[in-house]
């Protein structure tokens, strides 16, 4: 599933992310949604996500 609506993207799920630093080469980040950012329904880019670990970046693919 992709991170693109913010309904699908709830605290405590196991997601990918692109972080800033990483948006040229597409490195992927695993880790646990600690709070969402994004304030609308959808964002083309994935819905932007604070970890469990404090990293920041936008969900790329949402694991169940």
């Amino acid at each position: 599933m992709n991170g693109q609506n913010r309904k699908d993207v709830i605290p405590g799920i196991t997601v990918d992310i692109v972080l800033k630093k990483d948006q040229k080469t597409g490195k992927l980040t695993r880790g646990i949604v600690k709070d969402v950012l994004t304030n609308s329904a959808t964002h083309p880019h994935g819905i932007k996500v604070r970890l469990t670990d404090g990293q920041i970046g936008r969900v790329k693919e949402i694991h169940s």
